[in-house]
């Protein structure tokens, strides 16, 4: 499944790792590199190198110098709202490949333990 999402990804230049960053950019707007590799579960080195390639593409721009010791505040542009377009598209389709054969009891009955697990972990 991953890999037909990274597949799809790859004719726009990036990977899932790209669009994840795009994601968190986008839902917090101008968090910093380190906030955001805390969020995507990398180190700071990987995520700038991933935000680098996402500024290089136009998806991306910094609104301030960055530098050693500087923060650098970052923005999704259109480009990167397009690419991000594009992967939720990606992931709709996937999902309804792998829905489309189930009917709506099946996937209730699939639904509730996740259901019960988010409740839960919001509860903490």
């Amino acid at each position: 499944m991953r890999a037909r999402v990274e597949s799809r990804m790859a004719t726009e230049g990036i990977a899932i790792r790209h669009l994840s960053a795009l994601g968190h950019l986008s839902r917090r707007p101008g968090i910093s590199y380190s906030e955001l590799a805390r969020r995507a579960s990398v180190t700071p080195q990987s995520m700038q190198a991933t935000l680098n390639k996402l500024e290089a593409i136009g998806a991306v721009e910094r609104t301030t110098s960055g530098g050693r010791g500087r923060t650098a505040t970052l923005f999704v542009t259109e480009e990167g709202k397009r690419l991000l377009a594009v992967g939720y598209s990606s992931y709709a389709e996937l999902d309804a490949l792998l829905t489309e054969h189930l009917d709506m009891e099946t996937l209730n009955d699939m639904m509730l333990p996740f259901m019960k697990l988010l409740r839960t972990l919001d509860s903490d």
